[in-house]
């Protein structure tokens, strides 16, 4: 069977019906990659840095000599490798190959593959044809719904309940492994790079732009920066110009939501996290909260916090364009996602917005 060359576009069209094997080293591959793609490395990371400074430093001829007698050593580990992925995943003998640009790397596995048996499709461009790609998913028009509400709404758990009721969502704070604030990481997540960020983000909409429809996508209100990753700025100015449905909970619901989502993580963890919002709390704030967690007191000390963040979301809510005209009050008596997703889908569905 020939190997058949694909532009990224096709590629991506055919992603989910094959087995996509990405052979840049494991460093690369860590750093970010195509979201869903195996990581298959034709060389190991010292390896990579041997060829690459033989091609700098003395030929072509020199790299590929070296690069074919790694090669060799490794062409049966690899055939199974992919063979065990095929037989785990229970599909077809058809593979995508890929390597940083569409070069040797993804040539000699491919050529590998192909001669063993199995059907395989090349990236065209490689892994720098899919970030040209992925890039460009944030500068298309989305139909956007933003769910707004101040901290404590179980925003989260509103966009779990409307992914139940097959509407179409993007948890960002899941795919940044952070919740976007000083608190947005106690459980101590490692962050992906901002490069995978995007990969992931990309995937998303892609997935749910796939059907060139205007169907509604639900996102969370969020501060551009989560943790270590910014939403892309594109992306993030469509956000702040659609709709935003504002929950609108009394804050003893909150509080008590509040109390349940942080309450069980360690003083240690809670202390440090307000020592980081010390200079925007404020010294006498910040004093009160730390001694109510010292003392056990985790509902005055949330309650100090939860004021502090109300004022902060309601600053930056306000501070859209045309605030006034694209956020909806919705006044809401719990916390109750369930509830709540239904309210949203009745009013969005049931209103035109202009």
């Amino acid at each position: 069977m020939p190997i058949t060359k694909l532009n990224i576009d096709e590629f991506i069209q055919r992603a989910n019906s094959l087995i996509l094997l990405d052979v840049r080293s494991p460093g690369e591959y860590e750093h970010a990659h195509i979201p869903g793609a195996y990581s298959l490395p034709l060389f190991t990371n010292e390896e990579r840095k041997v060829v690459g400074t033989a091609y700098k430093q003395e030929s072509r001829e020199k790299a590929i000599k070296i690069g074919l007698d790694y090669f060799g050593s490794k062409t049966v580990k690899l055939i199974e490798e992919v063979e065990k992925l095929i037989a785990e995943k229970k599909v077809g003998k058809e593979v995508g190959v890929h390597c940083w640009r569409g070069g040797m790397r993804s040539a000699a596995i491919a050529w590998l593959l192909d001669l063993y048996g199995f059907k395989v499709y090349l990236l065209a461009g490689g892994y720098k044809a899919y970030r040209n790609y992925a890039i460009q998913q944030f500068f298309k028009a989305y139909e956007l719904r933003i769910v707004g509400g101040y901290t404590g709404s179980n925003k989260t758990g509103v966009l779990s309940e409307l992914k139940k009721r097959n509407e179409k969502i993007i948890d960002l704070e899941n795919l940044a492994l952070h919740k976007g604030s000083a608190f947005g990481n106690l459980d101590l997540h490692a962050q992906p790079s901002q490069e995978m960020f995007e990969n992931l983000l990309a995937a998303e909409l892609e997935k749910h732009n796939a059907d060139n429809t205007n169907t509604i996508i639900w996102l969370e209100d969020e501060s551009q920066r989560l943790g270590n990753v910014n939403v892309p700025l594109p992306f993030f100015q469509s956000m702040r110009s659609c709709p935003v449905l504002f929950l609108n909970i009394p804050f003893e619901e909150r509080l008590k939501h509040i109390m349940v989502d942080y309450g069980k993580y360690s003083k240690e963890k809670i202390i440090n996290a307000i020592v980081r919002i010390k200079k925007k709390l404020g010294g006498l704030e910040t004093k009160n909260a730390v001694n109510f967690i010292l003392e056990d007191d985790l509902i005055n000390c949330f309650s100090v916090l939860l004021k502090y963040y109300d004022r902060l979301y309601l600053k930056n809510t306000y501070k859209r364009e045309e605030a006034e005209k694209k956020i909806t009050l919705l006044d809401l008596i719990s916390v109750d996602a369930k509830i709540n997703s239904e309210k949203l889908i009745q009013h969005v569905y049931n209103k035109q917005y202009v």
